[in-house]
């Protein structure tokens, strides 16, 4: 029998910002967690953590400068706030995000809890960066986020293009309660609508623009992933056993809920393979992300219509 104690995880040291940052970072990397729910590291989640905690702005620039806010002492009460915030991300491992409630997609901020996905589509880069915007045009006027979660692609997408009217739609009630706060936070209820919807069924729109980021992990991947993905709503990440289902009755369904000229902006992360397989003829542009180039893919409704899935 192994009587061997488990190592102790290092504790949380030091009585300034920086030195908990460090302490903080050192304490997660020792405890295992994963990240990529806004963070792709130790350091960086450390400091979302220590300054969410401490009720500093999440941009506030840490560095050498004597009077960097690294350098700002705190106190015995607060440092215990911080301390009780890692032990809680480690215990449960919780995407820091469901503890903060907040999350930053091109820092836009939203809300969020476990009732949604913690938003991180790489589509955001492509609405702020102007990615697909030659596709776009005097056309656009109805725009489409599928699977809108908690509505932040909704949001970005009335933010960057003034004169359209956004459809945030979702399967799920819960979703779409997230997505509410998050449409009235920014003032934009007067240009989106949210709507129940099980994929296209509906919204017969026709829409000028679809944007979607669906439910697309492979089963194999599923049964593998960290407990930090399953802590999130399973109908939004699940995509069955090769994660195209949900796709696959989009793009059945797409040509006839698209105006002539429309585009499916469509996010399948690291299945590229799967969905060349399934798709092995359907001409596609993929869109170049900070992940590269097989994160996102846009395809035309001609494209859809002359090559039914």
């Amino acid at each position: 029998m192994n009587t061997a104690a488990t190592p102790a995880l290092p504790t949380l040291a030091g009585d300034t910002v920086g030195a908990l940052v460090a302490s903080g970072a050192r304490r997660l990397e020792a405890a295992g967690v994963s990240f990529g729910h806004g963070t792709t590291n130790a350091h960086d989640e450390a400091v979302w953590l220590v300054l969410w905690r401490l009720g500093l702005p999440l941009d506030t620039p840490l560095g050498d400068d004597p009077d960097s806010i690294e350098n700002q002492p705190v106190t015995p009460a607060q440092k215990a706030l911080v301390a009780t915030l890692f032990e809680e991300r480690i215990a449960t491992r919780k995407p820091a995000a469901y503890l903060t409630r907040e999350a930053w997609l091109q820092g836009v901020p939203f809300y969020v809890d476990e009732r949604a996905i913690v938003p991180r589509s790489f589509i955001a880069e492509l609405i702020a960066d102007g990615g697909f915007d030659d596709w776009l045009g005097e056309h656009t006027h109805q725009v489409l986020d599928l699977c809108t979660g908690n509505g932040s692609l909704a949001v970005l997408a009335a933010m960057a293009w003034p004169d359209v009217q956004v459809t945030g739609a979702d399967i799920s009630e819960d979703a779409l309660a997230v997505a509410r706060i998050n449409v009235e936070r920014h003032g934009l209820q007067e240009r989106i609508t949210l709507q129940t919807s099980d994929g296209l069924s509906a919204l017969p729109g026709p829409w000028d623009l679809v944007l979607c980021n669906p439910p697309y992990v492979n089963a194999q991947s599923m049964a593998s992933l960290p407990q930090e993905y399953r802590a999130e709503p399973e109908l939004a990440l699940a995509g069955g056993s090769d994660g195209m289902d949900f796709i696959r009755q989009l793009l059945r369904d797409a040509p006839a809920h698209m105006t002539e000229n429309a585009v499916l902006v469509l996010e399948i992360g690291n299945e590229r393979p799967y969905f060349e397989a399934a798709f092995p003829h359907l001409p596609v542009f993929w869109l170049e992300t900070s992940a590269g180039e097989d994160q996102v893919l846009l395809v035309t409704r001609e494209a859809l219509v002359a090559l039914p899935i």
